[in-house]
């Protein structure tokens, strides 16, 4: 199997109910999901900790906690560079505040209990309220904000989490230069099928600048960066770039 396809294995294997994992070739499946996660076991880099839906938080993981100016906490590990890209765009005469941090599991459970009474009134079914609930407020164990990696940035001149936030100057300029600092913005508009999330402008994380770089230049979200190079790896590619690396192996 080429590392083509099974990224797509993967990817396909990170969107599917674990009652459907079956109906994929088991050979196939045993042999990649093996591969990774003999991969993941040996050199997992903590910036590149993949949480969404279909992969929750271990439950053996743990943060170190640093305060931002306000009250909130990120992982003390992202904390210089968070800083960093803050005070450089101030620096261009912009005001960002960041208005969510590292959530705890009962913070989570809140809110996402929050959003699904809130799609209920607007005439959701309970399930799916819940279906919907989950593409912008993650439940409780499976939010990037559990690992103080990521944090909600948002306009002093316009704070609310909507789409407007990409028309704002502080946005535009965080789009531009936040791989400068080793952050993403995790739920492009582009990528809401494989993230599971549908589109935050808003939402940034802490990768750690390689990676931010080569996600900016291949134009991979997070899942597909991590399946690329827990394959690259198992497989014993080495290349300098991801786009080599696909080339490689196509």
């Amino acid at each position: 199997m080429n590392l083509l396809s099974s990224v797509s294995l993967l990817l396909t294997l990170f969107l599917l109910p674990v009652t459907s994992v079956a109906e994929v070739a088991e050979d196939q499946v045993r042999e990649t999901v093996q591969e990774c996660q003999q991969v993941q076991e040996q050199t997992e880099d903590w910036r590149l900790l993949l949480v969404n839906r279909w992969n929750p938080m271990p439950e053996e993981y743990a943060v170190t906690l640093k305060k931002l100016p306000g009250g909130l906490q990120v992982d003390e590990r992202a904390y210089e560079d968070l800083t960093a890209m803050l005070t450089d765009c101030g620096k261009a005469g912009l005001h960002p505040i960041v208005c969510s941090a590292y959530r705890d599991v009962a913070t989570q459970t809140r809110l996402h209990k929050n959003k699904i009474a809130r799609l209920r009134a607007a005439g959701y079914s309970q399930s799916a309220a819940e279906e919907e609930a989950i593409r912008w407020v993650a439940a409780p164990g499976t939010s990037e904000h559990h690992t103080g990696m990521a944090v909600d940035i948002v306009s002093a001149s316009y704070q609310k989490l909507t789409h407007q936030q990409e028309k704002t100057a502080e946005q535009k300029w965080l789009m531009e230069h936040c791989w400068e600092y080793g952050f993403i913005l995790r739920y492009p508009t582009d990528k809401s099928e494989i993230t599971g999330v549908g589109y935050e402008p808003w939402h940034y994380r802490y990768v750690g600048r390689e990676a931010a770089l080569a996600m900016r230049d291949s134009g991979l979200c997070l899942e597909e960066y991590v399946v690329i190079r827990r394959l690259a790896e198992a497989m014993n590619i080495h290349t300098e770039t991801i786009q080599e690396t696909v080339e490689a192996v196509s």
